[in-house]
């Protein structure tokens, strides 16, 4: 199975589930509330880890209650956290997320200011023990970092190129693979058209690009050619996590050297499935509940 190493966020997501999404201000009744970890590149472990990999997680944390139990929660779900740097005295980093009745969510993610950016301390690891890196944009310098030294050593990169306030064109130029989510895609190129927008990102970058929609599916471009995996239907519940599931599965199927068109499929399922559980984690399917899943559509 992959080795497989996480570097971005964690963060603890409290979430909130109502009938609808505010649209104005006033005061609303929740129907249920859960508190569960979350962040792209943490989450994405937890999906690699729960399909069978060997995953590590690369961040930073507090030595807050809340920075102790992500790194709890990350260990009890299979992901070594070892690499991870625990700073003195810093708050960990939370979210606030709206989920409605269909399964939709709104995000309020608050990223610690006491957790030092700087990414220099990534030199001390060996990138050659695992079979590809994965990163998110929310942590520029480590995911910058974490794909030099990778890049070094020979390890394929994937990109998780979600909305950011920074440019991410010298992260996706350091990636063999940037997989965006739509709105991400569109920040970077001002291009409304999803082949346009693909076609404008491949010019910043030698590997392969795709973009998740969702219902929609996703789209990537393989030899100079527009290709959809269109998304699975099932009973959705929450979308919560589920483009930071897709890239943790995608990256499982990426470094046991799949197909791109495979690695799209599996990843699309992976992700399907755990919609149909709440939070961000909770409906992480493994390999063998995939494959079930998947021979259905054959």
């Amino acid at each position: 199975m992959a080795r497989i190493v996480c570097v971005g966020i964690t963060v603890l997501d409290r979430i909130w589930y109502l009938d609808d999404l505010p649209k104005e201000g006033g005061k609303y009744v929740a129907k249920d509330y859960t508190e569960v970890g979350g962040g792209p590149a943490a989450t994405a472990a937890v999906a690699a880890a729960k399909l069978g990999a060997q995953v590590d997680f690369i961040g930073r944390v507090g030595d807050d209650d809340t920075g102790t139990r992500l790194l709890a929660e990350l260990e009890s779900l299979g992901v070594n956290t070892s690499f991870t740097r625990v700073f003195r005295g810093a708050r960990s980093s939370q979210s606030a997320v709206l989920v409605d009745g269909r399964g939709e969510r709104v995000i309020a993610n608050y990223p610690s200011p006491d957790l030092p950016a700087a990414a220099d301390w990534l030199r001390e690891i060996d990138f050659s023990q695992w079979d590809i890196v994965l990163a998110d944009v929310r942590w520029h310098d480590g995911a910058k970092e974490a794909f030099i030294l990778a890049r070094q050593q020979g390890v394929p990169t994937l990109l998780d190129a979600d909305v950011t306030p920074q440019d991410i064109a010298e992260l996706i130029a350091l990636s063999d693979h940037a997989a965006f989510s739509a709105p991400g895609l569109q920040r970077l190129t001002q291009r409304e058209k999803t082949e346009d927008a693909l076609r404008k990102a491949q010019t910043l970058t030698n590997g392969h690009v795709y973009v998740t929609q969702g219902r929609d599916g996703c789209f990537w471009l393989e030899n100079d050619t527009l290709r959809h995996q269109p998304g699975f239907e099932v009973n959705v519940v929450d979308t919560t996590g589920a483009g930071d599931v897709f890239h943790g599965a995608l990256a499982v199927s990426l470094g046991q050297q799949s197909s791109a068109a495979d690695a799209v499929r599996f990843a699309s399922a992976v992700a399907a499935l755990k919609c149909t559980k709440p939070g961000g984690r909770a409906g992480i399917p493994d390999c063998d509940q995939t494959r079930s899943f998947l021979s259905l559509f054959v």
